[in-house]
């Protein structure tokens, strides 16, 4: 039977890959690496970044493969996520096809940890509906953004007996702050949904390639704080042509 080894790498320094990723890694027949475009062609170069440092099995093959694109202008967001995952799964089905035994160890490099926010334990459900032959799947626990996030501010992410609520930045557009969070962390906010909070009532710790040489931390009240945050986001997606950022809130003065 075949294994997908489902590998959390951290949010982008090589050095948050653990041991247990690294001698994961070196079991695995074969490494599937995505390929996102010229845009994100530096994420594919962390991911063989992460192969040249560690990985030592000579018997191990890496296969780079072009990801599937969700199409933006799908007005329904999980008709069109729903679609793109099953593009996805279509995908490693024709790769295992090609270049994976029946009995052949596949490990997947996932950004920060394959929990939260990430969507190929959804996509390997997917495909176990299409494949012809099972699977099992192993998961290796990597650090979060959110953990580096709150490492790169120097702080605890949590009030004392506090509650932390994890949620996006579409949630946060439609919804607002929740009534009962004390501390929320928001991730995939492309639209920065923050702008349209009241600034004086929150405090913000922002922070963008996490745990990177080039990491980017801003934090103080959201009404101080909002337009340094919002240019130095802008101006880093002009200069990588891509950004991965995460951030935190919490009602001013709480400790």
């Amino acid at each position: 039977m075949r294994s997908f080894l489902v590998i959390g790498i951290g949010t982008g320094n090589p050095e948050h890959v653990t041991v247990q990723a690294i001698n994961t890694l070196n079991r695995a027949d074969l490494v599937l690496l995505p390929l996102k475009g010229d845009e994100k062609m530096e994420l594919a170069e962390l991911r063989r970044d992460i192969c040249r440092r560690y990985l030592t099995n000579a018997g191990t093959r890496v296969v780079e493969f072009e990801l599937p694109v969700r199409d933006q202008a799908n007005t329904s967001y999980r008709a069109g996520v729903d679609d793109w995952h099953q593009a996805i799964a279509d995908r490693y089905d024709s790769l295992l096809a090609e270049h994976a035994g029946t009995d052949a160890s596949i490990a997947l490099l996932v950004w920060g940890d394959p929990s939260l926010y990430d969507s190929t334990l959804r996509i390997l459900t997917r495909l176990r509906e299409i494949s012809p032959n099972d699977f099992r799947i192993e998961i290796v626990p990597g650090i979060t953004s959110i953990q580096a996030l709150a490492a790169g501010h120097a702080m605890a992410l949590n009030t004392i007996g506090g509650a932390v609520q994890v949620t996006t930045g579409r949630r946060l557009a439609t919804e607002g702050f929740p009534e009962n969070a004390e501390t929320l962390v928001v991730m995939l906010d492309g639209g920065m949904a923050f702008e349209a909070l009241d600034g004086n009532t929150f405090d913000i710790w922002w922070g963008a390639y996490l745990g990177a040489p080039d990491e980017m931390v801003i934090a103080g009240r959201l009404s101080e704080v909002a337009g340094s945050i919002a240019r130095a986001r802008a101006e880093a997606r002009q200069a990588k042509g891509w950004i991965m950022d995460t951030y935190m809130l919490r009602r001013a003065g709480k400790r």
